[in-house]
């Protein structure tokens, strides 16, 4: 595997996307690149963290509200 395979396998290790076999070849090529590896493994995991921080959460629908508050309603009750 050259680097460059490696950089795009890094991206699928990040978000736990590789298969086994895949995972071993990986793991191989990661202790071949050394340092220069574990530098773009921490990159990929800043940006998918980052970008995780981006999405905006869904907002609950109202349904979804009043049905909570009824159970808590009908356990204060009980």
């Amino acid at each position: 595997m050259n680097f460059s395979e490696f950089q795009n396998r890094s991206r699928l290790y990040v978000i736990g996307a590789l298969e086994p076999e895949e995972l071993e070849e990986f793991e191989k090529a990661r202790k071949k690149f050394g340092k220069k590896a574990e530098d773009f493994i921490t990159k990929c995991y800043a940006l998918h963290e980052a970008f995780a921080l981006s999405l905006r959460p869904a907002k609950a629908s109202g349904a979804i509200k009043d049905r909570l508050m009824a159970m808590v309603r009908g356990k204060k009750e009980a």
